[in-house]
């Protein structure tokens, strides 16, 4: 479940790095109204992820996680599962599109550097094949 408020729709989602003991989470804001993903954090799923992420967002929703609720202040930050569909598809696609993000490939990449290269040239392209 993600978070949601006025401006932003955020959420995050697993991968591995070199090992499934190497365990990395994307961290993603998507605009609600254009549906362009607007951040992109790879971390720990914890406040300094969030705070990754964060940083450069002035409002955001989230789910639940003590992540979001360390970071997010007063009433920038509204958790709960309404609005955040759209983010949730764009995880599903991503997982499909970016064969290293599957869950039980066997494709997976051995440097942090190449993990994080190919989620932002697909978020990227993804955002380039938006409608204006």
């Amino acid at each position: 479940m993600g978070y949601v408020n006025q401006k932003y729709a955020c959420d995050e989602l697993w991968s591995f790095v070199g090992g499934k003991e190497n365990k990395q989470w994307l961290w993603l804001a998507m605009d609600r109204h254009s549906r362009e993903i607007v951040g992109c954090f790879v971390g720990a799923r914890d406040e300094s992820g969030a705070l990754g992420l964060w940083d450069s967002l002035p409002e955001c929703y989230t789910d639940l996680l003590t992540a979001y609720q360390s970071i997010v202040f007063g009433n920038q930050h509204h958790p709960g599962g309404k609005g955040t569909q759209h983010i949730e598809r764009f995880n599903l696609t991503l997982r499909q599109r970016v064969s290293r993000l599957v869950r039980k490939a066997l494709s997976f990449s051995k440097k942090l550097s190449n993990h994080i290269g190919a989620i932002w040239l697909f978020i990227h392209h993804y955002n380039q094949s938006l409608p204006l």
